[in-house]
């Protein structure tokens, strides 16, 4: 196969999985108008359109569908087997891409991280904070991190963090002459600060569990956030109750900046697991960052 068609393969493969000449003309370096000639040539060849294009959107039809199930998953393997080559060099090399939530992002991979990557200068990581529960083999994400209870069975996980629990907690100025809940059922009469979920679009259940009963209450509130960093702060001004990582507010907690509730309704869970697919090929740069990620209690 001529190199010219290995290219315009390439870059058919870039446009179809990010549904944008944009995105996909970034990620390869090229011209917009380079790529969309590219492809237009590649279709003239073929004799098949191979994508739909409207003013706001890109989509593989039918015969892009097909092109794209059929050599996308080569293309991954020869990718794969290239980045394993790297054994074979003295020091680990390569890109790593993981895909996580805001909290284990900041809590478990950042610390892991910035203490061996100075002894790896070879090795890239890419972190992309993302809530939603992402398809990492479709988004070509080397691993994801998601709680224990949320890993799919057929991927390899490996634990990165201890058992979680979460807090209910309000700054002392929110608590002046209201009374504090003594169960989950009483937060509907408090203002509470919500968490936007981008997967669903819908507003995050707040989930109790004691002595065996598990309860999910659908708080409200005036704020509704979609991160951490803004719900604890809302939280630190007195706008109302948060349900955030314990972890999150210790410091606030132990220096008198919140009060925590229900605490006796919020049991541990299981912590963080990095997850990928059991068929990847573990390079020495992965397998570095999974060791260094590793938890070990």
């Amino acid at each position: 196969m001529p190199r010219s068609s290995v290219d315009d393969l390439i870059a058919f493969l870039a446009v179809a999985r990010e549904r944008s000449f944009t995105k996909a003309a970034a990620k390869l370096g090229v011209s917009q108008s380079a790529l969309s000639h590219t492809i237009r040539g590649l279709e003239a060849r073929l004799g098949l359109r191979l994508l739909t294009r409207t003013t706001r959107s890109v989509s593989p039809t039918e015969a892009g569908e097909r092109l794209l199930v059929s050599i996308g998953p080569r293309f991954d393997e020869i990718e794969s087997s290239l980045a394993a080559l790297s054994a074979f060099r003295e020091k680990p090399a390569g890109t790593i891409r993981i895909n996580a939530g805001e909290h284990a992002a900041n809590a478990v991979l950042w610390p892991a991280l910035e203490r061996i990557l100075p002894e790896y200068p070879d090795v890239k990581v890419e972190i992309i904070v993302d809530y939603g529960l992402t398809d990492i083999v479709a988004e070509r994400y080397d691993a994801g991190v998601r709680l224990g209870e949320q890993v799919a069975k057929d991927m390899v996980a490996v634990r990165i963090g201890p058992d979680m629990r979460m807090a209910v907690v309000g700054a002392p100025s929110y608590f002046d002459g209201r009374p504090k809940p003594l169960t989950p059922h009483d937060l509907t009469d408090h203002n509470c600060i919500n968490l936007r979920l981008p997967t669903y679009g819908a507003v995050y259940v707040w989930e109790f569990e004691k002595d065996g009963r598990e309860l999910n209450v659908r708080v409200d509130g005036q704020l509704v956030f979609n991160n951490i960093a803004l719900r604890l702060n809302a939280a630190l001004a007195g706008a109302g109750l948060a349900y955030l990582p314990e972890d999150a507010v210790q410091a606030h907690l132990e220096n008198g900046q919140l009060v925590r509730v229900l605490e006796d309704w919020c049991p541990p869970f299981p912590g963080y697991h990095l997850y990928y697919p059991s068929r990847r090929h573990a390079s020495p740069a992965f397998a570095v960052v999974v060791d260094a990620l590793r938890y070990r209690a």
